[in-house]
């Protein structure tokens, strides 16, 4: 992205700075003071410059979308650690090589979606991941696999983490905050799919469904794939039955085991038919 020179009659911010760099050497030019305030790196830091940070964060990934023609996605959230069945003798426990088929199930439902979305000029139902391992390199494989393109939106942990290998370069963002994150998920979907994961898994399906829930969000199809394991992880008969949440709100969610259940939903919600 660059400033666009034919929108006014001014000399564009990528022209000053590359100018910048052939100042010449003296005391003056050499003191923090005299950056350009956009191209300093110690000021763009400052505890004071966090809203600006915050608002970069919600801007770049949006106007980037927006040139790529991204209108809608199907976002997927699942667990890092949930390995291919190819490589499920390597799992840490054995309840992590059980999990490994929902990695064939993320697979083939981005492959099937991507398919849709390329009916549809590649603007709609775009394949949404976090952008790392486990479930989201499936997401992002099956988008692939399909020659489609898919958005990984990444984040910047402790331990080192590089984006899977699968998602479309120009689409793969990375985050400081969690929470511009979150937004990017959700601001494009048509549809939210959530495989067996952990604490991060539960983090963005229980914000989802708390937007729905609270009307902040249009309601959209929530799939969650693995009956046993989110009734499990869950007890929703027990919060309703307590009276923590309404008896209708269990219908905010559509439990499934397969790919095809998955995408019969989406496509019924769309045809008018949920």
């Amino acid at each position: 992205m660059k400033d666009d020179s034919r929108s006014h009659p001014f000399r564009d911010s990528m022209m000053d700075a590359r100018a910048a760099k052939d100042t010449p050497d003296t005391p003056q030019t050499r003191a923090p003071a005299y950056k350009l305030a956009f191209a300093d790196d110690g000021f763009m830091m400052r505890e004071e410059l966090r809203p600006v940070r915050l608002q970069l964060e919600l801007l770049k990934p949006e106007l980037i979308m927006d040139e790529r023609g991204v209108e809608s996605t199907v976002v997927m959230f699942g667990g890092a650690r949930i390995p291919d069945p190819a490589q499920k003798d390597s799992a840490k426990t054995p309840a992590l090589a059980e999990l490994s088929r929902y990695y064939d199930e993320a697979l083939k439902f981005a492959r099937r979606m991507t398919e849709i979305s390329m009916a549809q000029y590649g603007r709609e139902y775009v394949i949404c991941t976090g952008g790392g391992p486990g479930v989201m390199e499936a997401g992002n494989r099956g988008a692939h696999e399909a020659g489609g393109q898919s958005i990984g939106l990444n984040i910047v942990l402790p331990h080192e983490q590089a984006p899977n290998p699968y998602v479309t370069p120009d689409l793969c963002f990375n985050f400081h905050y969690f929470a511009i994150r979150k937004m990017h998920f959700l601001m494009r979907a048509k549809a939210v799919c959530v495989f067996p994961g952990g604490f991060g898994t539960l983090d963005e399906m229980f914000e989802t469904l708390t937007l729905i829930q609270t009307h902040r969000m249009k309601r959209i199809p929530l799939i969650l794939f693995g009956v046993d394991f989110w009734k499990n992880v869950v007890n929703w008969d027990m919060l309703a039955e307590a009276g923590t949440i309404a008896r209708e709100d269990l219908e905010l969610m559509n439990f499934v085991e397969t790919a095809e259940e998955a995408v019969q939903i989406i496509e019924s919600w769309q045809n008018g038919a949920a």
